[in-house]
């Protein structure tokens, strides 16, 4: 199963949704996408290694062992408010609601996209995903 699908099916689990599933991946690509169809891991890795403060929650995502938590605030620092907001009124929930199952499913889904270091791999290393840390930082 490929990552947007599953970030569909937990988000809409997680919201209680009363959406289909389409309209949710098609929420999902355009706040977090890449601009072909799939999940920008490698830029949301970036966006939260340039924060101090999330680089330790995002070591533990792409390490092997448990994740650490993220807050609905973290969430909404990291991909903007007013995305955040959008993304919840597609969906028809509101802005803390929609960080909230963000903040749950993500972690989850940065999890999968990292196993076995694939998503280190796609940018490079360590290295190059500080140095896309930097680019958001320009």
């Amino acid at each position: 199963m490929d990552l947007l699908n599953l970030g569909a099916q937990l988000l809409s689990q997680k919201l209680g949704l009363n959406v289909d599933t389409e309209t949710v991946k098609n929420a999902l690509s355009s706040l977090l996408g890449d601009g072909s169809g799939t999940i920008d891991f490698a830029g949301l890795a970036g966006r939260m290694a340039s924060s101090g403060e999330l680089g330790t929650v995002l070591n533990s995502w792409l390490g092997d062992g448990s994740n650490a938590s993220i807050s609905a605030d973290s969430i909404l620092d990291v991909l903007g408010r007013g995305d955040v907001a959008d993304f919840a009124n597609t969906l028809g929930t509101n802005t803390e609601t929609a960080a909230g199952g963000l903040a749950d499913v993500l972690p989850q889904l940065m999890d999968k996209a990292s196993s076995g270091g694939n998503l280190l791999e796609s940018v490079g290393g360590l290295g190059g995903l500080m140095g896309a840390a930097k680019s958001f930082l320009r």
